[in-house]
């Protein structure tokens, strides 16, 4: 099998079968492409980077070297996963680093959402260049493309988010091994490979991460409030039998606040917004109907557990006109 394009007459990837067949070439090209070289990989605990790394564990080992860059902006609980999973588990080469305050710091006062993303994206790049720097011998870097990304670069459609970017000094050789798979294709490889079902069949994730789902100016306290409404939201939808039917679901805790009243004293809170939807081309959404039961429930939790907030909201609106993300 090529590695450069999708052949035309290539089965898609259902079974366990056909992934084990696709793992093994993988690993024999990577094999080839790399020898006894070093990788660099960035590892963000999403989908394709995390099948990525556990198929260049299984093919190189500690030939690779996985850089995951907290920016403050992940769910809960993801920086432990992505730690838990592939140092603790898989014994890859990990280096973590924690530039919470690097980034919030640099987004403080910042309203306007472009602007917002640039500065997420630019800083990331700086922190995993530094930290490349300071490593030696490293000659490709590894990424998490799929065959979408690249058809959609090729069509004008959106700049391909995995290529380019670093300074010009860092010349690598590219590692791309699952880049001629679709979506679907890449969870079922990640199966095979051993990753936890929750690893692989999270939910879509923006780049920026919480920081689009905090419109305005990001404090770190609306920010706190937008992490601990969104992982109450994920336990009960999958508590309730909704993780892995609904899309995708969240929280958004927008900058203005409203007057409510806890325990007979006035408060001067924001609301706290859930949306959860279903697409299959994300080009049109519809909105999942919640029971009347299940809202109340996350209505009673959100309210009581999560500091800053008095009012929950239930987004019913399609796309269009709304798009998915509120920034």
């Amino acid at each position: 099998m090529g590695n450069d394009r999708r052949p035309d007459d290539m089965v898609r990837i259902t079974t366990a079968e056909l992934a084990d067949k696709f793992i093994e070439e993988q690993i024999k090209l990577v094999k080839e492409q790399v020898g006894d070289k070093k990788v660099l990989l960035a590892l963000s605990g999403g989908v394709d980077s995390s099948v990525v790394a556990a198929l260049l564990i299984k093919a190189i080992g500690d030939q690779l070297t996985c850089v995951h860059v907290n920016h403050g902006l992940l769910r809960k609980g993801e920086p432990e996963q992505v730690i838990e999973v592939f140092r603790d588990q898989m014994k890859a080469n990990l280096i973590y680093v924690d530039a919470t305050d690097r980034f919030l710091d640099k987004l403080a006062g910042v309203t306007d959402p472009e602007q917002k993303r640039k500065i997420i994206g630019g800083e990331f790049i700086e922190v995993f260049a530094e930290e490349a720097k300071k490593l030696d011998g490293i000659e490709f870097l590894a990424q998490g493309t799929i065959w979408p990304d690249i058809l959609e670069s090729e069509a004008g459609i959106k700049a391909h988010h995995n290529a380019g970017g670093l300074p010009d000094d860092m010349n690598f050789e590219l590692v791309e091994p699952v880049k001629i798979l679709f979506k679907d294709e890449v969870r079922v490889v990640g199966e095979r490979l051993g990753l936890p079902s929750n690893m692989v069949y999270r939910q879509p994730f923006p780049g920026p991460g919480l920081g689009v789902r905090c419109p305005g100016a990001i404090t770190r306290d609306r920010l706190e409030a937008v992490r601990e409404s969104d992982a109450i939201l994920r336990e009960e939808f999958s508590k309730n039998g909704l993780e892995g039917k609904v899309w995708q679901y969240f929280t958004v805790v927008p900058d203005f606040k409203s007057t409510g009243v806890k325990n007979g004293k006035r408060t001067f809170d924001w609301p706290c917004i859930i949306r959860a939807i279903n697409t299959t081309d994300v080009m049109e959404v519809t909105v999942e109907h919640l029971s009347n039961e299940l809202i109340d429930h996350l209505v009673n939790r959100i309210i009581s557990e999560v500091p800053g907030i008095n009012r929950v909201l239930f987004d019913y609106t399609p796309k269009p006109p709304a798009t998915v993300e509120y920034e």
